[in-house]
């Protein structure tokens, strides 16, 4: 008897090839075709941190959190930028963003937990894109150990496909974007305050999802940088010292 094709092909493989058969739902915005287009110059663009000459009248322990596919290093300007400044600025430790997964949440929670315990202070998260999902989400779940949480460009309100990248996040992790591993209510905002960064020019995620809705984060401000440069634009590293200076943090709970 022979063998269906559809056996011999591993059950990710057949998983993977099923969701980007999926059609995006009717009535959606996403951001237009030009502006991702414009995203490909900042990828290939050279990086250098910005001389702000910023000092923080509030410094702290920081952790940066990397948008999906992104290694910490493309946050480096950021994080040089926020050590100049006086803040401790901590890596979360797992490299590239490959998507959520119990054992990487649960790493994180413990990560943040420690560091908060050992400097004697909360974090403020930093999160870029899906870095900003597993910040709001750390924040829920630790808010003893999180001072303030600043989303760069995160998509965390409305539909997980009012983005341009959507299908490539699917392909890499094998589930569905609005089912993932790490179950929880992205749009509901964490018991800390919560700013998001958001951009009319970003050309992957809508702007309305990374804006957010009045009750879904404290504080929305919009910017002009693309969305691959919230990690590195001179007005985004501003933006984010100011705020970490701006905001009064939550109250360490005992």
């Amino acid at each position: 008897m022979p063998v269906p094709m559809s056996s011999l092909v591993p059950v990710g493989l057949r998983r993977r090839a099923e969701l980007i058969r999926q059609q995006r739902p009717t009535g959606l915005r996403t951001p237009p075709a030009r502006l991702l287009w414009r995203e490909l110059a900042v990828l290939f663009g050279a990086r250098r941190t910005p001389a702000l000459h910023h000092v923080a009248m509030r410094p702290g322990p920081v952790m940066l959190l990397p948008g999906f596919g992104a290694h910490p290093a493309r946050m480096r300007p950021m994080a040089e930028a926020l050590a100049q400044a006086g803040h401790r600025v901590f890596e979360w430790g797992l490299g590239f963003n490959l998507g959520p997964t119990p054992e990487n949440f649960a790493f994180l929670l413990g990560r943040i937990t420690r560091i908060a315990h050992e400097q004697g202070a909360p974090l403020t998260l930093v999160g870029w894109s899906l870095g900003g999902l597993f910040a709001r989400e750390l924040a829920k779940q630790r808010p003893d150990a999180v001072a303030l949480v600043i989303t760069l460009g995160t998509p965390f309100s409305g539909d997980r496909r009012a983005n341009n990248a959507w299908r490539a996040y699917e392909l890499v992790t094998g589930h569905p974007v609005d089912d993932p591993p790490v179950k929880g209510d992205f749009a509901a905002k964490p018991p800390v305050p919560t700013v998001a960064l958001w951009s009319p020019r970003d050309g992957i995620i809508a702007p309305r999802s990374a804006c957010g809705w009045p009750g879904e984060r404290d504080v929305a401000v919009a910017l002009r940088c693309s969305h691959l440069g919230f990690a590195s634009a001179p007005e985004a590293i501003a933006m984010v010292l100011s705020v970490m200076d701006s905001i009064e943090p939550a109250p360490r709970r005992s």
